[in-house]
């Protein structure tokens, strides 16, 4: 998935609220298991209709995905999503000084192949 500068703008302004911040953060320590709408909410401080307000702008900026699990909706982050927006602003990064990406690149490398609780701790 490759973002171009419209949809980078529309997850960047996503991004920019507080709660959608601490939803999306909340979604990325969950892993691919996911939240209820309604654990999300409560995990952050919302109401039930402010959450789902939020958890559909942030499905549209393409950051979070939703899937029905009997009468629940799940919401997990999109990780490709999330992926290509850091790529987005790395994607022209250092003018030939690689060394300047350095830093996240090692934040990137200690949070590979983690998942879960463990990404909680570490990343």
């Amino acid at each position: 998935m490759r973002l171009e500068e419209p949809q980078a703008l529309d997850a960047f302004g996503a991004l920019s609220q507080e709660t959608r911040l601490r939803m999306v953060q909340t979604l990325v320590q969950a892993g691919p298991d996911g939240m209820s709408a309604g654990a999300i909410g409560e995990s952050v401080g919302a109401s039930s209709s402010a959450g789902s307000f939020h958890l559909a702008h942030l499905e549209r900026a393409g950051l979070i995905k939703s899937r029905r699990e009997s009468r629940s909706i799940i919401y997990t982050a999109n990780f490709e999503g999330l992926a290509a927006l850091v790529e987005f602003l790395m994607r022209d990064c250092c003018s030939g000084h690689p060394e300047i990406c350095a830093p996240a690149a090692v934040v990137a490398a200690e949070c590979g192949g983690r998942s879960g609780k463990e990404m909680t701790a570490n990343c």
